[in-house]
């Protein structure tokens, strides 16, 4: 890149760099992004094809949109963008992740129509504006609103997230622990409910099938006892969580004990056991008969507790002491000189359950607990990633709906509704805007095409049908893929929470504008990702083979 002065060449950017401009830059990042939406759009749908992602001697087998972006190492920048997509939705709602990547791809398309046809990138990022706070606006006119206590519309919201997923087998089972899940660590802000996520745990464990898997009232630790002597099992369980190490405090600064004879040794000995003995003693002293450690417990230290019939379990992880402080209502203890009995949590019932390495610490009978467990069960490795990630989805949509209160049908009937309904809005404008809003409606149309596609349907003939729905006034109606027809959804018990749809939308809006309005696209030598194949498609570095 270089100006001219007089006749000179000034170097403006260093050599090797390499520039893109105009609809050449547009061109070639629409490009990126489609091939990432046509990527996973295959997943979308309780008839979506699975994708393996191998790669570091790993090898994941999902439909989860946001899983499948994150596996398939992205250079290209403009298709980061989508992969961002995908993460936000994943944050935001937990489900969605595919609609909301194949939705970003599809506006762009529609954009590079427009564009072909000479009309100005403001101009359609400007109607793509209109018509997204529109879909915002008419998404609120065909929701339906649900209470906390509206347990058979979880069930089903929890159902429509788990489905065409790899435990679609068992969804009924994990509907329902999900359902329970959320029920049992709601809580209430300023007059709203709020649903933390974190406060779940979830444990794997390989043996038997999904079909077993476990809702725990309480905290499930993956642990085993520091020490033999001590109990297998606590009942009135007063519990300690400790974050620092129990054993003899080092000096912290560097220092010499001048001992001269064997007399002084076992004199110093002694008086380290008898400082690991007095922090054994308080520990008792404030009634505690569990101790819980983030850290290590040394070897005297663990002989002391097993002979005042103390159960221990030490390297705790900091998250997991945070769930059983909320399970059991204790204070996380950081000075073993300062605590008392006010600091304890109290549960009915600390047992170990298991035999040899697969001990696990149940830790239930709490009186009111705002942390729980679950227990994955299933036959492989493999079998318990895909069951986990359907369930994290379920307790996250069902958490949102909580939290919402409002609901709509699922199967592809919103996207036609609004598809209908913008069409009708984008008649009113008299602006070019109007041919921005028209291609915005029919991108929204990707969702049931892909779900017919996807299904071995004909999507015109499905699309057809859908809109005549809707057109007769069924806002509810969706295409159900396995009779092949268009049917009241929220009947069928196929729905998501409202914000699903409001985040995808927003989220899909933003970014194809964002791509949109870059008109330069500058590569410098060697300056990592992009560089070069933001010219073209080599950008899609580290895919793993037959994803593309």
């Amino acid at each position: 890149m270089a100006a001219q002065l007089g006749g000179q060449p000034i170097i403006i950017l260093r050599e090797g760099t390499e520039r893109t401009r105009g609809q050449e830059a547009r061109n070639n990042n629409i490009m990126a992004a489609k091939a990432v939406a046509e990527a996973v759009r295959t997943t979308l749908g309780p008839k979506g094809m699975d994708k393996m992602l191998v790669g570091g001697g790993n090898i994941t087998i999902t439909n989860d949109g946001v899983t499948i972006l994150k596996e398939m190492e992205i250079e290209h920048p403009a298709a980061k963008m989508l992969v961002e997509v995908a993460k936000t939705q994943d944050d935001e709602v937990g489900d969605g992740t595919t609609t909301a990547a194949v939705l970003t791809g599809e506006l762009l398309v529609k954009a590079q129509e427009l564009l072909n046809q000479d009309l100005h990138p403001t101009i359609i990022v400007t109607g793509y504006r209109m018509a997204a706070d529109k879909a915002i606006e008419l998404l609120k006119e065909i929701t339906h609103t649900i209470t906390e206590n509206d347990e058979e519309h979880l069930i089903n919201i929890a159902s429509t997230a788990m489905t065409g997923k790899g435990a679609e087998g068992s969804k009924e089972k994990l509907a329902k622990i999900a359902v329970a899940a959320i029920k049992s660590i709601v809580d209430e802000e300023d007059g709203k409910k709020v649903v933390d996520i974190d406060n779940i745990k979830i444990e794997k464990k390989v043996g038997k099938s999904v079909d077993d898997c476990e809702f725990i009232k309480g905290i499930v630790l993956d642990k085993d006892k520091v020490h033999n002597n001590m109990p297998n099992k606590v009942k009135d369980a007063k519990i300690a969580l400790i974050t620092r190490p129990i054993e003899f405090s080092k000096m912290e600064l560097e220092a010499e004990i001048d001992i001269s004879t064997p007399g002084e040794l076992s004199k110093y000995l002694d008086q380290e056991e008898q400082i690991v003995h007095d922090i054994v003693n308080r520990i008792a002293a404030s009634g505690a008969n569990v101790v819980l450690c983030q850290l290590g417990i040394e070897d005297l230290a663990q002989h002391f507790l097993a002979k005042v019939n103390i159960l221990a379990v030490q390297r705790v992880e900091k998250k997991d002491i945070e769930k059983v402080a909320r399970a059991s209502g204790a204070n996380l203890i950081t000075s073993l000189d300062d605590f008392d009995a006010s600091d304890l949590g109290s549960a009915g019932l600390v047992e170990l359950k298991g035999h040899g390495e697969d001990k696990m610490l149940y830790i239930t009978e709490c009186s009111n607990p705002k942390a729980i467990s679950v227990i994955i069960h299933g036959g492989t490795e493999h079998v318990l990633e895909s069951t986990e990630r359907a369930l994290e989805d379920a307790l996250r949509v069902v958490g949102v709906a909580v939290e919402d209160e409002k609901l709509v049908a699922g199967a592809g009937s919103p996207e036609i509704e609004l598809a209908l309904r913008l069409k009708d809005y984008a008649s009113t404008l008299k602006g070019r805007e109007q041919l921005s809003v028209t291609k915005f409606a029919e991108a929204l149309e990707i969702i049931p095409k892909t779900l017919a596609e996807n299904a071995g349907l004909d999507p015109i003939d499905m699309l057809v049908e859908l809109r005549s729905q809707h057109e007769k006034g069924n806002k509810d109606a969706g295409l159900n893929v396995f009779t092949g027809k268009a049917e009241n959804m929220w009947k069928n018990g196929v729905i998501e929470p409202l914000r699903v749809k409001t985040q995808a939308i927003n989220s899909a809006t933003e970014t194809a504008i964002m791509i949109l309005r870059i008109d330069d696209v500058l590569a410098a030598s060697g300056g990592g990702a992009g560089q070069g194949e933001a010219c073209g498609m080599g950008g899609m570095g580290g895919m793993p083979p037959g994803m593309m």
